[in-house]
């Protein structure tokens, strides 16, 4: 399976880090940065800026970020409609949502499902992926949770989500 990972209005420079590592290790082929998502090496920023972010990154993605193929996107609507016309299948992980098709990550559907090129898009911390989305996504997982929490860190769902994908190709 070839897997791009899109983080759209991640906040935590940490959380990018942790989950560029986990992509590196996964063998992403890209990742795309968008929104306010923090971006790796960013020219736009001031050098201080730039550094102030790149180190903050580098604490949890220990190198992973410049092993990566990331690319900053400033349009993702257009960006993940282009990349399904090239036979991408974007695929969105939430939990909290009634969209459709859901399904369960540790489910058989589900393998039956997914293609051999995907996008997972992860979203913002605590709303999750935003609604603009939506419309794009073909089909949104999500990890079945078995305590009082209702949610994983997203690094650490990244992780999950990542590794379920993986193993099924």
């Amino acid at each position: 399976m070839k897997m791009i990972v899109v983080l759209h209005n991640i906040r935590s420079c940490y959380n990018v880090g942790a989950i560029l590592r986990t992509a590196e290790g996964f063998g992403a082929s890209q990742v795309i940065l968008s929104g306010y998502t923090p971006r790796v090496h960013d020219a736009r920023l001031l050098p201080h800026l730039r550094d102030k972010l790149d180190k903050e990154i580098h604490k949890t993605a220990l190198g992973a970020e410049d092993m990566l193929d990331i690319y900053a996107c400033d349009d993702i609507i257009s960006e993940l409609k282009s990349r399904r016309e090239q036979g991408w299948q974007i695929v969105g992980l939430e939990n909290n949502t009634d969209a459709s098709p859901l399904y369960d990550l540790s489910s058989r559907e589900l393998a039956e499902q997914l293609s051999d090129k995907v996008i997972l898009v992860l979203g913002e911390e605590v709303n999750g992926i935003e609604y603009a989305l939506y419309d794009i996504i073909n089909l949104f997982v999500e990890i079945p949770m078995h305590g009082q929490k209702e949610s994983f860190n997203v690094s650490v769902a990244a992780g999950i989500t990542m590794y379920e994908l993986t193993k099924r190709s």
